[in-house]
Parts: structure tokens; C-alpha cells; sequence
């Protein structure tokens, strides 16, 4: 099952034609095990479709992360996972549909094989153990009963880059089953390759009757299995290169004689570090964090057990939230409920929750962190605002903590980069969104002079912006953006809210007014001569671009920009939709599916919001990139043009008030108690790096 809100496709699979048809569409990878920037595999999909069986799981960066499965129906084997190659004869089983689970036909049995990544944004524990589950479970489409045997097994392709590097193993037997597998000459804090290179893998199912493992050479070990329908509950105790005999490491369940479907065999497949990584504190001080579950269990081999016996549990938890999500995003459009269904497994696998140990040795849950480039986070806020708004400030408070030491020495918010107006606009518009969704006003009073100091270079910097980058900065960089001022301004406005909240009138009054004033002289800038649309830059009537940052102004409710500018930007964008989508400004024809959602939801008529949300969901099925869901690509044709699997696509939660626009009006209630017992969040974003706020650890920029 692909949760949470797990991808609920339909697929129908012919072996005669050899397509797939697909309801709502056919995605461009389905996430098989998403749990974190490190543990993220997909089955990446082609043009008409594959089948589980028609090629190897990958990596999210694309490099094969080996998992095979095969099934033995009446002594006849069949594969159903993976695309191994191995001397016995086997046959491929039919992959008749996936529906949030693959259902594949071996001979007279049905197999069926859930994928469930959960997602627990109201539990910290279960959200940052990095494990994903995979269930079997097997049924007789004749009505006879058939002996039927299970077989799955991983490589270690999934413990680093680099397949010449050397691994070692081992198989505990004690509780649970686990294969544990990790780089014998670790870099802690490495990456190969966009895999890291330290930690370990683990492969685990609980021990039951019927149960046989094996470690060895792939050949071997599934040969073993095709022909005899078992294991030998042997070690290879050779340890050597990933790439040497490929060492694999094997499941087999005998399920005795099938007629009705069996209860599912479960195995859970995770990688776990520790740390996870070092962050700057006051005085230079190098902190190590961990991820938060070790707060409750001692070990990962005592999280193991509980987690399998947790299947049911976590499997009812994730199909209520996927309820929740596709009621809310149906209330849009059918189109937009399938992308948000797409968007947020990949947005939640690239976040990690940590916490300190405290001095005497106890893990130190008052304090959680997360890390990231701020115009990462900002895409994807209303997915946190959705599910689960401490998240949202866990994740700022370590922005704020950094800062507020004094070791980031410029007046405007940090980035790893120069976009000072496009932070620091951002940083003001999260927080206050914060304390509007939650009545939660302890992080404004504790960072308030920070919030005020970007206030006052925004004040000098934000109606007429500097040669700088925005966050499109592959765009390079430009004066006099209308759309980087149109964020300046309400970031000004919003810490004029913040200042009326805390009972600071008169700044509150000053901030106001400058932002109204800036709004009119803002018009006179950014209006094109024949008033028909807002330029891309000031002075330039020939340019125009996506406006997506009006939509802070809806979110926070501020009312700051006139309706006449909404709407005429809403008359204005159907004229330069291409069949993908409205490009991202004038300058190309490539766009952001982050930032065409967040325009459609302040579009004025449904007809131009539903044209930017089917846009990005026909580019996301075009069948022209079979990695994982792009925010950046062209509208010409759908064709991806770089970055993959980025949280920004937690963005496309934002349509509509049933999902995000949903903040308190004005000022946030006073809330005297907050809640500090909750951990401090990672928000690695796949790239390499470990350091500080700037943290991405796992995503291409």
C-alpha cells in the first residue's frame, strides 16, 4: 500500500499487449519504500506503464536498489518483483492491477504485494523510524487450494554509491529475523552518489512457522528457492564487495495450502544512522543528533519487533489519513486529488526528526530540530500546515536558533545563497502562519527582535529589490523583481500582525502603513503600460511570469493586494498556457509545478485554477521521466528539466481552503502554554551537506 495518502492508482496489466491502464494516471515512479532521504526506493514507470516484475526498484538519485521476489505455486516458479536472472527456469507472473498494492497472477494463485511507507505526522516516534513494510498475502483464483511458497530477498546496493566498496553482515535470529548490512569502512556524514556511506541497512520478518533464510551469492540463494520452494537457514560468512557473488539477503515463507487468502507475511525493510548529523550551536559548539525513536526504544533491534507487530495498527492509521486527504483534495478536482496523492509520500520521505542526548546520557526530548535552506521549506509549508503545524515550527525553530546566536552576521534571514529579501520575506510569512494555524505565539515572542530586524531590511530592500536571486535561482539572478517584491511586502505586513499580537501598536501601525504604501507604489512599478498583466520585472511590459507569492496574502489573510490584481492576472494566464502548463516567466517555457499550484489557488474562476492543476498532473503522467515526481520541468511536452525527489511537492497541498487556506483571520489567540516537550526536526533535503541551518542532504538542487 503506497501511504500516506498513498498513491490510489489503479493499473491493469495485459501480458499480450504488455501495457498498463491506469486510473487516475500513470505516475512517474511508484514509491515502493519512502521513508527518508536515505531509504527512498521507486519502480520507476514507462511511458505505458511496468509491471513489478519488469524491471529493478531504484534509488530516488536512479542508481538500482536490488529487490527480488519470486513465488512457488504447485512447485511452478513464478517472479514477482525484480528482474533477477538466474539459470533455473521460472515464469513471470501477470501483474493484474495496483490500487495502493500490486496484485500479481501466478498460475491458479493471486498475489498480492503491499507497499506501506507510513506517515505519522502526530507521532514523532513512529514518524522518524526509518522503516517502510512489505505485506504478501495469496489467494486461490480457482476455487481449488494450492501449496504456495514466498521468496523475497535485498541486495546490498542499498547500503552505499559505490558497489566495489566492501560490506559485511549479519543475520540475527533472536526475536525477529534481521539480515543487518553495512559498509565495512564507514564515512559517517558521506555520500556516494547521493547514497550515504554510513549506517545500516536492516531486512527483518518476524519468526514464524514456515520461515527459512539464507545469505549468499544471488544466483545462489534465489536458485535455491526456485528449485526447492525453501532456504537453508545458512550464513555466508564471506564478507566481500557489493558487487562480488552480489550478496543477497533472503526471506522465504512456505504458506502451506491456499484457498482463501492468507493473512499477509509482513517484512520491514530499514536504514538507520546514527547521527544523523552535526549542528551548530552557540559558540560554535558541533552537536551530534540522533533520530528521534531512540528516545523510545534502546536499540533498532528492540524497534523492530514492535514495528511488525504494528502492521494492522499502522495500515488502518494510514488508510484513515489517506480518507482524509482524498475527501479534501476531491473537493477540488479529481486531477488535483491524484497529484496530492503523488506529492506527499515524496515530501515527507526527505524529512527526519532528531534529537540531542542531554548531558548526563538521556535523550533530551525538549529539544528537536530540524534543518534546511529556507526556500526549501517554504514550498512545502502547507503540507506541514495540513498535517501537522508543530512540525512546521520544529522546523524553523532551528532556523531561529541558529541565527539568533549571532554566529550568521547579515542583517536579512540565512540561506546557503543570496536571496536575502526572498528568506526573509519567508521566514516572516511561516512564522506567522504558525501561530495563526496553532494560537501558539511563544516562538514570536522568543524570536521577535530577529523577526523585526528582517522587518527593517525589508523595509530598505523589498519594494525596489536588488540584482538578486529569487528561489527560482536557476533562472540567475535580476533587478526589480515584481514577484521577490510582492513576498517583501507582505513579509513587512505580517510582522505588522506579529507586532499587533504581542501588543506592540505603534510598530504594528508603522509596519502597516509602510506596506500599504508600498502596495500603491508597487502598482505603479509592477503593472504593465496596457494594463493587461504584472511584468516579471519592473519597466519591462514584454515580460511576465508566476505570481505565486500573492498567495501568502490569501494564506495569512492579510487583504493587503486589490482583488483587480488577482483578476487580472487570471484573465491574463491562459494566454500563455502551453499544453503543460504556464512557464515559470517569460524568460523560458519551463515552469515549477510548486509555484503554478500555488498560483492556481489564487486564481479568481475555477476554470484558470483547474487549468494549472490538470496541467501539472498531465506533465506528471506524461511518460517522460520515469524518476520521481519533478517539480521543475517544460511545458511544451512534460519532459523533466532536473531535481528529483524534493519535498517541495508538498506545496500542491495548498488549493483551496479544505486543505491549507484555512489559517485563523488576523491575529493569532494568545496561547500561554506551548507544547516544548516535542523533538527537534531534520529536514535533510537530499543534496551533501551536513552542516548548520543550510542542511540538504538528499536532494538535487
Amino acid at each position: 500500500m503506497f501511504c500516506f495518502a498513498a498513491c490510489c492508482f489503479l493499473f491493469l496489466f495485459s501480458a499480450a499487449l504488455g501495457d498498463v491502464v491506469s486510473s487516475p494516471f500513470i505516475p512517474p515512479s511508484q514509491p515502493l519504500a519512502v521513508r527518508s532521504p536515505y531509504l527512498s526506493t521507486w519502480l520507476g514507470q514507462s511511458s505505458g506503464g511496468t509491471a513489478l516484475n519488469d524491471a529493478w526498484a531504484q534509488f530516488w538519485a536512479g542508481r538500482i536498489t536490488a529487490w527480488a521476489g519470486f513465488v512457488r505455486v504447485d512447485d511452478v516458479p513464478y517472479s514477482f518483483m525484480g528482474d533477477p536472472a538466474i539459470e533455473p527456469t521460472f515464469t513471470k507472473a501477470t501483474q493484474l492491477s495496483v490500487k495502493t498494492e500490486f496484485v500479481m497472477s501466478a498460475g491458479a494463485v493471486d498475489l498480492t504485494i503491499s507497499f506501506l511507507s507510513p506517515v505519522e505526522p502526530n507521532d514523532l516516534s513512529k514518524h522518524s523510524f526509518p522503516f517502510s513494510y512489505m505485506a504478501l498475502s495469496a489467494a486461490s483464483s480457482d476455487g481449488s487450494s494450492h501449496s504456495v511458497s514466498v521468496y523475497t530477498d535485498i541486495s546490498g546496493e542499498w547500503v552505499s554509491g559505490d558497489s566495489a566498496l566492501a560490506i559485511n553482515w549479519t543475520t540475527s535470529t533472536e526475536g525477529a529475523i534481521t539480515h543487518q548490512i553495512q559498509l565495512q569502512e564507514p564515512a559517517v556524514f558521506g555520500e556516494i552518489s547521493d547514497q550515504t556511506q554510513y549506517g545500516s541497512m536492516y531486512y527483518a520478518t518476524s519468526s514464524v512457522d514456515g520461515l527459512t533464510y539464507q545469505t549468499g551469492p544471488d544466483v545462489d540463494v534465489r536458485a535455491q528457492f526456485v528449485t526447492t520452494g525453501t532456504l537453508n537457514n545458512t550464513q555466508d560468512t564471506n564478507y566481500r564487495a557489493i558487487q562480488d557473488n552480489w550478496p543477497v539477503f533472503a526471506f522465504a515463507h512456505n504458506l502451506g495450502d491456499v484457498k482463501t487468502a492468507t493473512d499477509p507475511v509482513v517484512v520491514a525493510i530499514g536504514h538507520v544512522r546514527d547521527p544523523v548529523i552535526q549542528y551548530i550551536r552557540a559558540a560554535g559548539e558541533m552537536q551530534e543528533r540522533s533520530l528521534y525513536f531512540f528516545s523510545e526504544f534502546s536499540s533498532v533491534s528492540d524497534a523492530i519487533p514492535s514495528f511488525l507487530s504494528d502492521y494492522g495498527d499502522a495500515l488502518n492509521r494510514a488508510s484513515t489519513l489517506d480518507s482524509q486527504v482524498e475527501n479534501d483534495a476531491s473537493a477540488i478536482s479529481a486531477d488535483y486529488a491524484g497529484l496530492v496523492a503523488l506529492s506527499i509520500r515524496q515530501a515527507f520521505g526527505a524529512t527526519e526528526i532528531t534529537l540531542p542526548k542531554s548531558t548526563d546520557g538521556t535523550w533530551n526530548t525538549s529539544d528537536i530540530l530540524n534543518m534546511n535552506t529556507v526556500d526549501v521549506i517554504f514550498p512545502a509549508w502547507p503540507l506541514y500546515l495540513y498535517t501537522n503545524p508543530d512540525i512546521g515550527r520544529y522546523l524553523l525553530d532551528a532556523l531561529f536558533e541558529y541565527q539568533a546566536t549571532g554566529q550568521y552576521p547579515n542583517a536579512y534571514s540565512i540561506h546557503d545563497m543570496a536571496m536575502p529579501v526572498e528568506e526573509s520575506g519567508n521566514m516572516l510569512i511561516m512564522a506567522l502562519s504558525y501561530a495563526q494555524k496553532t494560537g501558539d505565539t511563544a516562538q514570536l515572542t522568543k524570536y521577535y527582535d530577529l523577526l523585526d530586524q528582517w522587518t527593517q531590511f525589508l523595509i530598505t530592500d523589498a519594494l525596489i529589490p536588488a540584482h538578486q536571486l529569487s528561489t527560482d535561482d536557476f533562472a540567475g539572478t535580476l533587478e526589480n523583481q515584481t514577484n521577490l517584491a510582492i513576498k517583501g511586502i507582505i513579509g513587512i505586513k505580517a510582522m505588522s500582525v506579529i507586532a499587533e499580537t504581542l501588543g506592540d501598536d505603534s510598530r504594528s501601525n508603522n509596519y502597516s502603513s509602510i506596506a500599504s504604501s508600498y502596495v500603491e507604489q508597487w502598482q505603479d512599478l509592477a503593472i504593465s503600460s496596457d494594463k493587461t498583466h504584472l511584468t516579471l520585472n519592473y519597466g519591462n511590459d514584454s515580460s511576465w511570469g508566476l505570481t505565486y507569492n500573492l498567495f501568502s496574502d490569501k494564506l495569512l489573510n492579510l487583504s493587503l493586494f486589490p482583488e483587480e490584481i488577482y483578476t487580472m492576472q487570471t484573465k491574463f494566464y491562459p494566454t500563455k498556457a502551453n499544453d503543460f502548463g504556464v512557464p515559470l516567466d517569460s524568460r523560458a517555457t519551463y515552469t515549477k509545478s510548486d509555484w503554478e499550484i500555488w498560483t492556481a489557488a489564487i486564481m479568481t474562476d475555477t476554470a484558470t485554477r483547474d487549468l494549472f492543476i490538470s496541467a501539472v498532473k498531465d506533465a506528471a503522467a506524461s511518460g517522460k521521466g520515469s524518476a520521481t515526481l519533478r517539480d521543475w520541468y517544460e511545458t511544451t511536452d512534460g519532459s523533466p528539466e532536473g531535481f528529483k525527489a524534493r519535498p517541495v511537492v508538498g506545496g500542491h497541498c495548498n488549493n483551496g481552503s479544505s486543505l491549507s487556506s484555512n489559517a485563523s483571520s488576523g491575529s493569532p489567540a494568545d496561547a500561554s502554554d506551548t507544547d516544548d516537550n516535542a523533538s527537534t526536526i531534520l529536514l535533510p533535503s537530499m543534496l551533501t551537506a551536513f552542516l548548520i541551518i543550510l542542511t540538504v542532504l538528499n536532494l538535487e538542487l
